[in-house]
Protein backbone atom coordinates (compact mmCIF):
# COMPACT_ATOMS: atom_id res chain seq x y z
CA UNK A 1 0.00 0.00 0.00
CA UNK A 2 1.20 3.23 -1.10
CA UNK A 3 1.73 6.16 1.31
CA UNK A 4 -0.07 8.59 -1.22
CA UNK A 5 -2.51 8.20 -3.73
CA UNK A 6 -1.29 9.86 -7.08
CA UNK A 7 -2.31 11.51 -10.64
CA UNK A 8 -0.90 13.74 -13.10
CA UNK A 9 -2.62 15.17 -15.50
CA UNK A 10 -2.42 18.57 -18.49
CA UNK A 11 -3.49 21.13 -18.01
CA UNK A 12 -2.33 25.35 -16.15
CA UNK A 13 -1.10 25.04 -12.80
CA UNK A 14 -3.38 27.55 -11.19
CA UNK A 15 -6.66 25.96 -13.27
CA UNK A 16 -6.30 22.38 -11.46
CA UNK A 17 -5.31 23.91 -7.96
CA UNK A 18 -8.95 25.76 -8.27
CA UNK A 19 -10.31 22.18 -9.38
CA UNK A 20 -8.33 20.23 -6.63
CA UNK A 21 -9.54 23.18 -3.57
CA UNK A 22 -13.21 22.91 -5.29
CA UNK A 23 -12.79 18.81 -5.00
CA UNK A 24 -11.74 18.92 -1.36
CA UNK A 25 -14.44 21.05 -0.56
CA UNK A 26 -17.07 18.74 -2.25
CA UNK A 27 -15.60 15.78 0.24
CA UNK A 28 -15.82 18.27 2.99
CA UNK A 29 -12.21 19.58 3.21
CA UNK A 30 -11.21 22.74 4.09
CA UNK A 31 -7.46 23.92 3.03
CA UNK A 32 -6.05 25.69 6.46
CA UNK A 33 -2.77 26.55 5.43
CA UNK A 34 -0.95 26.87 2.19
CA UNK A 35 3.19 26.54 1.43
CA UNK A 36 4.50 27.79 -1.94
CA UNK A 37 7.46 25.87 -1.75
CA UNK A 38 8.59 27.87 -5.33
CA UNK A 39 8.69 30.93 -3.44
CA UNK A 40 9.86 29.90 -0.16
CA UNK A 41 12.96 28.07 -1.83
CA UNK A 42 13.55 31.22 -3.57
CA UNK A 43 12.94 33.52 -0.76
CA UNK A 44 15.33 31.13 1.76
CA UNK A 45 17.89 29.55 -0.45
CA UNK A 46 17.62 31.46 -3.94
CA UNK A 47 17.52 28.87 -5.41
CA UNK A 48 15.12 28.34 -8.24
CA UNK A 49 12.29 25.47 -8.28
CA UNK A 50 9.58 23.96 -9.83
CA UNK A 51 6.07 24.93 -8.89
CA UNK A 52 5.44 23.07 -6.20
CA UNK A 53 2.54 23.91 -3.71
CA UNK A 54 1.39 21.91 -0.20
CA UNK A 55 -2.48 22.60 0.87
CA UNK A 56 -2.70 21.33 3.94
CA UNK A 57 -6.43 20.06 4.21
CA UNK A 58 -8.76 19.16 6.96
CA UNK A 59 -12.29 17.55 6.80
CA UNK A 60 -13.29 19.10 10.72
CA UNK A 61 -15.92 16.07 11.63
CA UNK A 62 -13.42 13.70 10.97
CA UNK A 63 -10.48 15.52 12.55
CA UNK A 64 -12.63 15.67 15.63
CA UNK A 65 -12.99 11.81 15.84
CA UNK A 66 -9.67 11.46 15.12
CA UNK A 67 -8.31 13.59 18.20
CA UNK A 68 -10.83 12.44 20.70
CA UNK A 69 -9.74 8.30 19.72
CA UNK A 70 -5.96 10.08 20.02
CA UNK A 71 -4.94 13.32 21.85
CA UNK A 72 -1.17 13.39 19.87
CA UNK A 73 -2.69 12.76 16.44
CA UNK A 74 -2.55 16.46 15.57
CA UNK A 75 1.20 15.22 14.61
CA UNK A 76 -0.19 14.02 11.37
CA UNK A 77 -2.83 16.78 10.84
CA UNK A 78 -4.41 18.18 8.47
CA UNK A 79 -3.85 15.66 5.32
CA UNK A 80 -1.41 17.00 2.62
CA UNK A 81 -2.09 17.68 -0.86
CA UNK A 82 0.48 18.17 -3.11
CA UNK A 83 0.50 19.59 -6.30
CA UNK A 84 3.89 20.29 -8.94
CA UNK A 85 4.76 21.37 -12.22
CA UNK A 86 6.85 18.39 -13.63
CA UNK A 87 7.10 20.44 -17.07
CA UNK A 88 4.85 22.87 -18.31
CA UNK A 89 0.92 22.52 -18.03
CA UNK A 90 2.11 18.56 -16.83
CA UNK A 91 0.95 18.62 -13.07
CA UNK A 92 1.03 15.89 -10.67
CA UNK A 93 -1.07 15.92 -7.95
CA UNK A 94 -0.82 13.42 -4.95
CA UNK A 95 -2.25 13.79 -1.37
CA UNK A 96 -1.52 11.32 1.73
CA UNK A 97 -2.81 8.40 2.54
CA UNK A 98 -4.05 8.38 5.91
CA UNK A 99 -4.42 4.62 6.10
CA UNK A 100 -0.68 4.23 5.84
CA UNK A 101 0.22 7.10 8.12
CA UNK A 102 -2.02 6.25 10.74
CA UNK A 103 -0.95 2.59 11.06
CA UNK A 104 2.17 3.36 12.90
CA UNK A 105 0.03 4.84 15.42
CA UNK A 106 -1.65 1.54 16.95
CA UNK A 107 -5.20 2.73 17.45
CA UNK A 108 -7.98 0.76 16.52
CA UNK A 109 -10.76 3.35 16.35
CA UNK A 110 -8.41 5.35 14.18
CA UNK A 111 -8.46 3.03 11.55
CA UNK A 112 -12.04 3.84 9.83
CA UNK A 113 -11.47 7.58 10.58
CA UNK A 114 -8.20 7.07 8.50
CA UNK A 115 -10.38 4.69 5.77
CA UNK A 116 -12.90 7.52 5.44
CA UNK A 117 -10.87 10.18 4.75
CA UNK A 118 -8.59 7.74 2.63
CA UNK A 119 -11.69 7.11 0.50
CA UNK A 120 -12.35 11.23 0.52
CA UNK A 121 -8.90 11.86 -0.56
CA UNK A 122 -8.54 9.01 -3.08
CA UNK A 123 -11.71 10.29 -4.63
CA UNK A 124 -10.78 13.72 -5.22
CA UNK A 125 -7.18 12.43 -7.15
CA UNK A 126 -9.80 10.11 -9.13
CA UNK A 127 -12.01 13.08 -10.35
CA UNK A 128 -9.27 15.06 -11.57
CA UNK A 129 -9.35 14.94 -15.56
CA UNK A 130 -7.11 16.97 -17.81
CA UNK A 131 -8.30 20.15 -18.93
CA UNK A 132 -9.95 20.73 -22.60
Amino acid sequence: MSYYFSKTINGKFETIEVKVRALLKDEGFGVLMEIDMQATLKEKLNKDFRKYKILGACNPPFAFKALEAEDKIGTMLPCNVILQEHYQNNIEVSAINPMVSMQAVGNSTLESVAQEVSSKLENVINKLENEK
